[in-house]
């Protein structure tokens, strides 16, 4: 079988399929493991549904959780290629209003026996003390993670013993890829993975290209972070749709440096710098961070990611081409649900019993778009 795209949704595909038993060849155009991959944070978490109209995009993430934990138990290796670190999450509450969403998080997350702490100002403070004095608290969240995701990509793709085909796919015809200098590839089954890249074989409009800013900081060994820092209105902006947003995501790395994030811009697909939207976020986390202004940064970058026009990812069958399998549109969750969107994939195309409902994220409700 043939897999689209070397980001960490096709190397996971890879392996998944190669532990059913099948022989894997995947195609990529640039470097394995980059793109929206390499651009990520890393940050491994499972999504609450408080206030959301279903339970779909939680039990994705909690799935792809175990399947992570499964994997990491696997051999102390995993965890090493991976970087891998439980530092946990820390979602801040700036006022009153967003303390009240902190504690109805946690009640929600005590319906599913989901460990969560609730540390009041003080208590938040002894935590984290480069945060700025007069945030409200925070909600702990410890089974959170953190991965290096270029390294989890070549993890995986090593483990499934994948033929790896540099090129670039321009048709798909049944069971046959063309690529750009007129090699043809067979495949029993095509899956297609290749983030926003893969909209040039969906129906328009399915993919929407989502450009976010990042820096990271050079080591230090003075006070630095613990946990993956993230401000409670990160989500509401994860998902707006009428302007760019900056949020305050912060990670601790290796060696004492800070990976900062978040912005989105809409409907931009290049990858270059834009220095106004960087300033804006970098000011933005100096206002939770009031040290980090004083921070030498080592490098900032931009990504692309891959968003769904209505917000879930497509798993499933094509809704045109016979024997095409469709695994993209995760925008920022692609890293945490991986795995679990592999296993669903690979349990529907295997005409397997899946473990999941996978209705919500049939790339058929996309058939009708002109």
């Amino acid at each position: 079988m043939i897999v689209i795209g070397a980001g960490i949704v096709g190397a996971a595909c890879a392996r998944e399929y190669a532990r059913q038993g099948l022989s894997v060849a995947v195609i990529e155009q640039g470097a394995v493991g980059a793109g929206a991959t390499a651009a990520s944070m890393g940050h491994l978490l499972c999504v609450d549904a408080e206030g959301a109209p279903d339970t779909h995009e939680y039990q994705l993430s909690q799935r792809s959780m175990q399947l992570w934990a499964e994997w990491l138990a696997e051999s102390p290796a995993h965890g090493e290629a991976a970087e891998h670190d439980q530092c946990g999450t820390l979602w801040l509450a700036a006022d009153e209003e967003e303390m009240q969403a902190a504690l109805r998080k946690q009640a929600w997350w005590r319906e599913v026996d989901q460990p969560t702490e609730l540390l009041d100002a003080d208590q938040l403070q002894r935590a984290e003390p480069l945060l700025r004095a007069g945030l409200f608290g925070a909600l702990h969240v410890p089974a959170d993670a953190r991965v290096y995701p270029p390294r989890v990509v070549a993890r995986w793709l090593e483990e499934s013993r994948a033929t790896l085909v540099r090129g670039e796919v321009v048709d798909i015809q049944g069971s046959t890829v063309r690529l750009a200098d007129g090699r043809r590839l067979w495949g029993a089954l095509i899956v297609l993975c290749g983030g926003l890249a893969s909209q040039r074989f969906l129906p328009a409009g399915c993919l929407q290209p989502k450009k976010g800013q990042l820096a990271i900081t050079q080591r230090s060994g003075s006070s630095t972070v613990r946990h993956q820092l993230v401000e409670l209105g990160y989500l509401k902006n994860a998902h707006r749709t009428d302007e760019d947003t900056v949020s305050f995501n912060l990670q601790p790395r290796p060696g004492g440096q800070l990976l900062i994030g978040s912005s989105r811009q809409l409907n931009r697909d290049d990858t270059e710098l834009d220095l106004a939207m960087l300033q804006r976020m970098l000011a933005h986390a100096g206002s939770f961070v009031p040290t980090l202004p004083q921070m030498s940064l080592l490098r900032c970058w931009s990504g692309i990611r891959p968003a769904s026009r209505d917000g879930q990812p497509l798993i499933g069958a094509h809704p045109r081409l016979e024997r095409v399998w469709v695994a993209c549109g995760h925008e920022g969750l692609g890293i945490t649900t991986s795995l679990a969107t592999a296993e669903l994939l690979a349990h529907l195309s295997l005409a397997q019993t899946p473990l999941l409902d996978a209705s919500p994220y049939s790339p058929t409700r996309f058939a009708a778009t002109p």
